[in-house]
């Protein structure tokens, strides 16, 4: 039997690009969100701790389950093994970008 999927995540929040690792990724049955569970890291053991992927471990302690917007998602890949989770600063000028989504509050679409 195959061992169980790996995912890495990289998403868009807030001027930064997120990249962490997780066993299940799936649409939500909330619109426009993808659900992301059992958050993977590295292990605590190591002599060396990276203080990014650490900042991470503690922002997503105690979450069971995260909800992203499906537009600030920049890929998805199945992995053989996790690696660094990680939060970078998106360079200025460069192509990354929250998807132009547009506003439902009024029940149609706003447009530009």
């Amino acid at each position: 039997m195959a061992s169980e999927p790996i995912y890495r995540i990289t998403f868009f929040n807030q001027g930064q690009v997120y990249e962490i690792y997780a066993r299940h990724v799936f649409q939500s049955d909330l619109w426009g969100f993808l659900e992301v569970e059992e958050f993977i890291f590295g292990e605590r053991s190591q002599m060396i701790v990276d203080p990014a992927e650490e900042k991470l471990k503690n922002e997503f302690a105690d979450i069971k389950r995260s909800f992203i917007p499906m537009q600030s998602i920049v890929r998805i890949d199945e992995v053989e093994k996790e690696g660094a989770c990680k939060v970078t600063e998106a360079p200025s000028g460069s192509n990354i970008r929250a998807f132009p989504f547009p506003s439902m509050a009024s029940g149609k679409p706003v447009s530009d």
